[in-house]
């Protein structure tokens, strides 16, 4: 299973993004000191290590974790991207709104091109289902049981 290899929050838009060993995520809020704490979908950004690779193969040259504005970085994925999938991340239930599509931001953050380099490699918007903390070094399951279903 992979695991959380980058943990970032940012206090405020645009403001850089502040690496942490672990940090607080409440349910249906978002991560404690993060500028999208108490949005209404927007509560954890999750990426994999394996994307960031690919955008900077492409690109031509790394794309570090903090720069993609994502929250969490996860060690390999796939992720899943269709919305209401879930994964749990550190004994946390999230659900998938949205792939994260990059925005032009990118090309300031990563130079001419990156935008472009982090189509669908750049990650998924969750929401946090339950409460708990999110640490380096801590499991996400990509394909939780889906306690619905009936057998």
């Amino acid at each position: 299973m992979p695991i959380v290899v980058a943990l970032h929050v940012a206090p405020a838009h645009r403001a850089p993004m502040v690496p942490v060993t672990s940090v607080e995520a409440v349910a249906g809020r978002g991560l404690v000191g993060d500028r999208f704490f108490g949005a209404r979908h927007r509560h954890v950004t999750v990426q994999t290590a394996d994307d960031l690779a690919s955008a900077g193969r492409r690109l031509g040259r790394d794309v570090p974790a903090p720069r993609t504005r994502r929250n969490v970085t996860l060690d390999h994925g796939p992720l899943p991207t269709a919305p209401g999938a879930r994964l749990r991340l550190a004994g946390l239930d999230l659900e998938v709104v949205r792939v994260a599509a990059p925005c032009r931001i990118m090309d300031d953050e990563l130079g001419p091109g990156g935008k472009i380099a982090l189509i669908r490699r750049g990650g998924v918007v969750c929401r946090l289902l339950d409460s708990g903390v999110v640490r380096l070094g801590d499991v996400c399951d990509l394909e939780p049981p889906n306690e619905d279903r009936l057998f």
